[in-house]
């Protein structure tokens, strides 16, 4: 069961729109002596669809070596095609991955009875646990909690990531599946309700760049210190909204450059902030305190 912190980790490029290593390595080190749990490769925030076969295997390879071990690596393998889903999970665990996060296959829009038989194919084929991953706005089909209740009694099945933004559907999770599933939110600005749900963790793109404070919100939660989880939440929230003022991942790359990491920019289709955009994510930056001004 995968609980905690897992950020969802930028793919850093640099000048001639490589895949960075060295940064790459800087930034899993930084995070890892913030207290994250684990780290998440190769999702959304990771820019996976732009990226060759050769960068994903560079990618997992860097993540792994660099955590030698000391906590869980759930790389992004799913795809629209369950085949292509199965051939990278069996790839990443044969890399050292820990777990796979896989989405709900796009653009086919599958019925709820193919994304039962998608999950259950990667599943059946997969060496390692896998957490689903439900992001409806990016897939057109929602991972309903009664497809996922049937998908709990997988035994390699073992969470959802959870990004519809639909509190109702993640309490019937919670209730539907209780312990078999680990609730992980989806959703950076959600995450003390969803864990109010009954959600055991994030796996985050603003893990990135506010680690330590998305982890204490989790701590005091969960030491019943709700007053002052809420009080951490409210003074993140401005901050986790600036984040994603336009497609994941362009403003929290935007972030981690202003915080000193080369990460360079989002690769097309998506494209850097607009200039009105990034005074509002400095703003809300400087707010926080994590640049000067």
């Amino acid at each position: 069961m995968f609980e905690g912190l897992f950020p969802a980790l930028v793919t850093p490029f640099n000048d001639k729109n490589e895949v960075d290593t060295d940064v790459l390595h800087r930034l899993v080190m930084d995070l890892m002596s913030k207290g994250v749990d684990g780290f998440v490769p190769l999702g959304t925030t990771g820019e996976s669809p732009a990226l060759t076969n050769v960068e994903r295997e560079t990618i997992i390879k860097t993540c792994v070596e660099t955590v030698s071990g000391r906590m869980p690596i759930i790389v992004g393998t799913g795809t629209n095609n369950t085949y292509t889903s199965i051939d990278r999970t069996q790839h990443a665990a044969d890399l050292g991955a820990a777990g796979a996060l896989v989405i709900c296959p796009y653009y086919n829009k599958p019925t709820q009875d193919g994304l039962l038989r998608h999950f259950t194919m990667v599943a059946d084929a997969s060496p390692i646990p896998l957490v689903v991953y439900n992001i409806p706005g990016r897939t057109s089909v929602n991972l309903l909690p009664v497809t996922l209740e049937k998908l709990s009694h997988h035994e390699k099945i073992v969470g959802v990531k959870e990004a519809s933004g639909n509190l109702d559907q993640m309490s019937e999770i919670v209730l539907l599946c209780g312990d078999r599933i680990s609730l992980l939110a989806g959703d950076d600005s959600l995450l003390l309700p969803i864990l109010a749900c009954g959600g055991k963790g994030a796996i985050s793109a603003a893990g990135n760049v506010v680690p330590s404070d998305l982890k204490n919100v989790m701590k005091l939660f969960f030491s019943s210190s709700a007053a002052e989880a809420v009080e951490l939440h409210l003074r993140l929230w401005p901050l986790l909204k600036a984040l994603f003022i336009e497609t994941n991942p362009s403003a929290v790359k935007e972030a981690l450059k202003l915080m000193g990491y080369a990460v360079g920019e989002v690769r097309p289709p998506l494209a850097p902030l607009q200039d009105s955009n990034r005074l509002i994510l400095e703003t809300e930056m400087r707010k926080y305190g994590l640049i000067a001004g």
